[in-house]
């Protein structure tokens, strides 16, 4: 059997904008995306430290070092440009496995920049 286990976070990054009317995604600085371990179009999900939303969105990559963090699509309507949000991916993994996997954790900074890794 498999198990769901966090395998990549962002911790703590800035919303920088968001567009009603786009198809439906987020939005990352192709620099956190990697030093997490992110992939493009990777099924995330995104929890609101600003208001408590939560949702399930997937990933498409922003320009390398542009500090961007955008909520496209139906979940601008939960998020806002300046909210923090913990960005969240996992893998499915045997219970053996999960115990020796550590996820990638990148803990953004005010710029959305890589303040530190854990």
């Amino acid at each position: 059997m498999f198990i769901k286990v966090l395998k990549s976070k962002i911790h703590r990054a800035t919303v920088t904008g968001s567009h009603l009317d786009y198809p439906g995604s987020i939005g990352i600085d192709s620099v956190l995306m990697e030093a997490a371990g992110i992939e493009p179009y990777e099924f995330v999900l995104v929890a609101d430290v600003t208001n408590g939303a939560r949702l399930e969105t997937y990933v498409v990559p922003e320009p390398a070092g542009s500090g961007k963090v955008t909520i496209l699509g139906a979940a601008a309507r939960l998020m806002n440009k300046s909210d923090i949000v913990i960005i969240m991916g996992f893998g499915y993994a045997e219970p053996a496995e999960a115990k020796r996997l550590k996820p990638k954790v990148v803990v953004a900074d005010e710029k959305n920049g890589i303040k530190e890794i854990l």
